[in-house]
């Protein structure tokens, strides 16, 4: 037993996330005491026949030479309603009895546990009713109404929207449908590490990120159990966004521990409370858990659309992320075969555009810069010949002559350009300041 339980302790606010947990020595793993077991994964499978894709596992040559091992996707972005969470949602409903479909199911969710539990309901032909939050993306929305499910708007927050959808439940006697604090979710969520073993058996280590847990405890339970019928040993790393990552406290501390907010592009894992059941099976199986910044989430968006061609939503992006970051390599083991789960890929296009920006930014390749000049004649021309001549691309270009900073006669121009990489934006700059202008790089 490690050192991190988790208990029934009431739960202590973190205003401060921790930045990544690593399993201390010793405290072999206890299946028969684990809420879930692999027994009751490899049943779920068999529900699952007919209804979840076996998604692909793709070998990515491009991240194996960035981290010199060997590295593959499991694309559950390519699963049914966009993400792994069809798999849960499915097996816990096909649990209830008739008594129970007839009642209906209730969730609350801003995007992909919505669309798994509306996908699920109209194969089981059960009525289900989804609280989503005002303002959640469009396309999530559409998409959940598009499966047959009654959505209604509730609340600013996904903790608003999860409290109506609650006292829905008690009040009409309506089912309701857990995102990851359930032993039947997570163990549908446990088939993904069945499906990674069927294909690469030989894997040494799985990342994924973790929101609520119910993916990293159900793949765990699959992949350590599995693997030790074989006599081997796979190595489990969870990702969090930094600011958004309850696991790592929790893990340290033994309980379920809350923050006070979470802020990230990544939504699908913006938990701010593990779940007990989850948060239990980690503190036995998981070996480390990493944090990583939407930066870095945002590069690792670009990297998959750019070198694997996969269109990821930014918390599915996470395990990506820790690869290119470098946050597994001081972990105190060495990755071996690596297999990094895309957990989903319901993305809003308004954020990919963002998203993307954000990536070409964080990687040195696209730059804004800011440039006072007098307003005169030919100013902008010169400016765009050096750019242009540095081979750099204006993609925009903003005039500003008016404003707090500006005397008599001034000119702030703003100018958004493609260039090759940090270096090569480094020698745009340098290249306007031999000019005589002062350019100055903008968030």
């Amino acid at each position: 037993m490690v050192a991190a339980q988790a208990t029934n302790t009431p739960d202590r606010t973190v205003p401060t996330p921790s930045p990544r947990w690593v399993r201390p020595a010793g405290g072999a793993p206890t299946p028969a005491e684990l809420p879930v077991t692999l027994g009751e994964i490899e049943r779920a499978r068999e529900t699952l026949r007919g209804i979840a894709e076996r998604s692909p596992l793709q070998h990515s040559r491009a991240l194996s030479r960035a981290v010199g091992t060997d590295v593959h996707l499991k694309c559950e972005n390519l699963q049914r309603a966009g993400s792994f969470k069809v798999r849960g949602a499915y097996v816990r409903m096909a649990q209830l009895s008739e008594e129970e479909r007839g009642r209906g199911v209730v969730a609350a969710s801003a995007g992909n546990h919505a669309q798994g539990v509306a996908l699920a309901a109209a194969k089981l032909g059960i009525r289900a009713r989804i609280f989503m939050p005002h303002g959640v993306a469009l396309p999530k929305l559409q998409a959940t109404r598009d499966h047959g499910a009654e959505v209604v708007l509730h609340g600013s927050t996904v903790d608003e929207s999860l409290a109506e959808a609650q006292r829905w439940a008690t009040e009409t006697d309506a089912v309701f449908i857990p995102p990851f604090d359930d032993p039947a979710v997570i163990a549908g969520q446990g088939t993904v590490g069945l499906e990674i073993l069927d294909v690469l058996p030989d894997v040494d280590t799985v990342i994924m990120g973790i929101g609520g847990g119910g993916l990293i405890a159900g793949t765990a339970v699959a992949l350590k159990e599995a693997a030790r019928r074989r006599g081997r040993t796979v190595r489990v790393i969870g990702v969090q966004a930094a600011t958004a990552a309850a696991f790592p406290g929790s893990l340290e501390e033994g309980r379920v521990q809350v923050l006070e907010s979470v802020s990230t592009i990544a939504d699908g894992i913006a938990v701010g409370r593990p779940g007990a059941l989850p948060l239990r099976i980690a503190a036995e199986l998981v070996d480390a858990v990493v944090t990583v910044t939407d930066d870095e989430i945002a590069a690792a968006l670009v990297h998959l659309l750019e070198r694997s061609k996969l269109v990821v939503e930014p918390a599915g992006a996470v395990g990506v992320a820790a690869l290119l970051a470098g946050r597994t390599a001081d972990l105190g083991f060495e990755l071996g075969t690596t297999a990094v789960i895309l957990s989903g890929g319901n993305i809003d296009p308004m954020l990919m555009l963002k998203s993307i920006q954000a990536g070409l930014s964080a990687a040195g390749r696209y730059m804004t810069v800011r440039i006072p000049l007098r307003d005169r004649p030919g100013e902008l021309a010169t400016i765009s010949r050096i750019i242009a001549d540095t081979d750099a691309n204006v993609v925009r270009v903003d005039h500003t002559r008016v404003g707090p900073e500006l005397s008599m006669g001034g000119v702030h121009i703003t100018i958004d350009m493609e260039t090759r990489g940090a270096e090569h934006s480094a020698q745009v700059l340098e290249a306007l300041r031999a000019a005589g202008y002062s350019p100055a790089p903008l968030p």
